[in-house]
């Protein structure tokens, strides 16, 4: 049988002395993780491991991905959830897929983490691993465009308020300031990171990836009481395990059950295996 492994990271805050101030507060990223690592023991996931807030440094989370990447080979599978605070960073790499020249970041508990040093992580991994992602955080490098876009209407479906000041509050959107504000005064340290990973979608990945997101790059997610939207949307329809179909189908009827400003995205890297997408979700 494939062996099987999860991570599992929630943030309700992060550090704000390593924030400028900023401490992120958020009401249901821990719920989010606790309820993704339940949902992996009852998929028969056999290692699990979850990292809430302050746990969820950089170090840590790439020890656990460092430690999956040595003990998975081929037909193996990585399940890893994030929930928390997005943010984006200038992309000086270039030219990458990344038409608006920014960088997707996470907000660990003490500094941001670009896309491309996950990526980097993922290089690692044996061919034939399947490593499925779900993240359930902002990609807001166009937040205020956007913000300045929501009806009324769709801010009480989406984010339970009316004011348009106030969604920063309720969604996981890095507050655009801040994320200006870091990047001025960690510049140097961002963009070596960017030139010493060398990032370029030319790199290929040995193993097969799929990413299922929260929402689009232009587009905010809502947190909650219990779950973030995408998440508790998510848990819906797996219902416990009694959604009967494929990858795709299980993300467009998540889609299907989310407002149109968040529209969870579908992304495949690597060495896609159209066997991987069709089997059922978190089938091990």
């Amino acid at each position: 049988m494939a062996q099987s492994m999860s991570i599992h990271i929630g943030l309700n805050k992060v550090d704000p002395t390593k924030y400028g101030g900023w401490d992120g507060k958020l009401i249901a990223c821990e719920n989010d993780a606790r309820d993704m690592e339940q949902l992996a023991k009852q998929a028969g996931f056999k290692d699990q491991t979850t990292l809430l807030t302050a746990e969820a440094t950089v170090s840590n989370v790439n020890a656990e991905l460092r430690k999956a990447a040595r003990l998975l080979t081929s037909g193996d599978i990585l399940l890893f959830t994030y929930s928390g605070h997005g943010g984006q960073v200038p992309d000086i790499n270039g030219p990458e897929d990344e038409p608006d020249r920014l960088d997707e970041t996470m907000c660990f508990f003490d500094r941001e983490y670009i896309d491309d040093e996950l990526y980097k992580e993922l290089e690692a991994f044996a061919e034939g691993v399947r490593i499925l992602a779900f993240l359930d955080s902002c990609h807001s490098g166009t937040g205020l465009r956007v913000r300045q876009l929501l009806t009324p209407e769709a801010m009480e479906e989406q984010f339970q308020t009316t004011d348009p000041t106030q969604i920063e509050t309720t969604s996981r959107l890095m507050p655009l300031d801040k994320q200006d504000e870091l990047y001025q005064r960690d510049k140097d340290f961002f963009d070596a990171i960017q030139r010493d990973l060398d990032a370029r979608d030319s790199r290929e990945l040995g193993a097969s990836a799929l990413l299922i997101s929260a929402c689009q790059d232009n587009q905010l997610a809502a947190d909650g009481l219990r779950n973030g939207l995408f998440t508790g949307t998510l848990l819906q329809v797996w219902n416990g395990g009694k959604f009967p179909g494929g990858y795709r189908a299980f993300h467009r009827e998540i889609l299907r059950q989310m407002p149109a400003n968040q529209s969870p995205n579908f992304f495949v890297t690597g060495r896609p295996s159209n066997r991987f997408l069709r089997q059922r979700p978190f089938t091990i």
